[in-house]
């Protein structure tokens, strides 16, 4: 039995010995090969290779970061400008707004005027008509008092031995008191009618006036309407080169995310590929050492069975 075990335990040391001797010659040939690896140009090619265009995606990284930042801000700006304008077109609208309401007052104004003209043109009318039927009146009462006068005095020559005590004079007061009534009348007329005529002409100056205000209105009314176009069609044109740009921004940043990505599971790869290499080294380690102690172990083994 004895003899049996280390006729086996030989086999086993025969095999093991065979297996270490196979993993020190592949571990050779892979020192070797990482040795001329390392030594070689064509790896430092490479890893300059590698490390160059690791250097230039850091470089374009920044770049993008850059413009990603510069981008935010021509956007910030042109929200601030937007922002401008539509509080501009607010109050342009507002403007507009306070210039309709003046128009329609001016119009309201000018109405009245034309109102109050027409009622003074016809008040003015009525009172010439007036006027007219008391110079009628006044001619025809004149006209009654000479024939009175007239008869008067026939009647003064028929009875000139008549007794003194008619006075001849209270006629000729009353006409006289007549004529200063009517020239009362004929003065307080005339300062009614130029009254009118002054009211009149200060109605067709607010006329005047309050169209002049119109068409001054509705200058401003059509500049205002110019100006409101014209920050539309800007306005537009902001929101169209806004959204270019962050169209833009966005396709580059998506390129820059899909080219991390990519930089990132190439880097996940390496240290996967790191891992394994350093794993079967480490396997080989104690699969060295495991042998060597049971070389070892073998050895006192033998030498104690000698």
């Amino acid at each position: 039995e004895e003899s049996l075990q280390m006729w086996d335990l030989n086999k086993r040391l025969e095999a093991y010995l065979a297996r270490v001797k196979f993993l020190e010659e592949e571990n050779e040939v892979l020192r070797a090969e990482i040795q001329s690896a390392k030594g070689s140009p064509a790896g430092d090619s490479w890893r300059a290779k590698y490390e160059e265009e690791l250097r230039a995606l850091r470089d374009a990284l920044d770049h993008a970061f850059r413009e990603k930042c510069t981008a935010e801000l021509a956007r910030d700006n042109l929200y601030e400008e937007v922002q401008q304008v539509k509080s501009r077109c607010q109050k342009e609208q507002a403007a507009r707004e306070e210039a309709k309401k003046q128009l329609s007052l001016s119009r309201k104004e000018l109405e009245e005027e034309r109102r109050a003209q027409i009622w003074l043109k016809e008040r003015a009318v009525q009172l010439e008509k007036e006027v007219e039927a008391l110079l009628e009146v006044h001619e025809e009462e004149k006209a009654g008092l000479d024939q009175e006068i007239a008869s008067f005095s026939q009647s003064l020559e028929s009875f000139r031995c008549a007794p003194v005590a008619f006075q001849p004079v209270e006629v000729e007061d009353y006409s006289k008191r007549l004529s200063e009534i009517w020239k009362g009348a004929v003065e307080t007329y005339k300062t009614e009618v130029s009254q009118l005529e002054g009211s009149l002409c200060q109605a067709k100056e607010n006329l005047w006036k309050a169209v002049e205000d119109n068409q001054q209105s509705q200058l401003q009314l059509q500049h205002l309407e110019k100006d409101l176009a014209g920050l539309k069609a800007r306005k537009e044109m902001l929101e169209e080169s806004l959204a270019r740009q962050w169209q833009e921004q966005r396709g580059e940043a998506e390129k820059f995310q899909l080219a991390m990505e990519a930089l990132e599971q190439e880097k996940q790869t390496l240290r996967v590929q790191i891992a394994q290499v350093l794993e079967d080294r480490q396997q080989l380690m104690h699969l060295k050492m495991s042998l060597s102690l049971e070389v070892a172990t073998y050895r006192t083994l033998l030498e104690a069975e000698s």
